[in-house]
């Protein structure tokens, strides 16, 4: 007999207080429903941890450990217009079924409040789409 092991899941949000369509995920029983693991205490350690950050590659890790445990995808872009401060990169949480709306602010607050602390993932982020020339 196969013991079922039950992780928590976030709570619902008020109604009407945030957008992140889990009616949908409930609705669906072949809906990848990995993004509902990520608790409120989790939400918490995952900030603490992206403020850690020291290096660029510890940034791409962990947004491809998101990708990989919880179905987000993290994008990292210089914006469309000039960067001159941290505000000028686009960092976004690609909207999912299920991701809070609160998580969409709070993750790219987090990254913004890391490359403030260490200029250098600026340079590196900006490197790697080419704005410091020619790879």
């Amino acid at each position: 007999m196969a013991s079922t092991i039950l992780l928590p899941i976030r709570k619902e949000c008020p109604p009407g207080a945030c957008v992140c369509e889990r009616e949908l995920l409930e609705a669906d029983p072949a809906a990848d429903k990995r993004v509902l693991r990520l608790t409120r205490e989790e939400e918490k350690r995952l900030i603490a941890r992206i403020e850690a950050i020291a290096s660029y590659e510890e940034l791409l890790r962990l947004g491809q450990r998101l990708n990989d445990n919880l179905g987000v995808t993290l994008s990292i872009a210089p914006g469309p217009n000039e960067v001159r401060t941290v505000r000028g990169f686009a960092i976004e949480l690609a909207p999912r079924p299920g991701l809070c709306r609160k998580t969409r602010q709070a993750v790219p607050a987090a990254i913004r409040r890391c490359l403030d602390a260490h200029p250098d993932i600026a340079y590196a982020i900006l490197d790697a789409h080419d704005l410091f020339g020619p790879r």
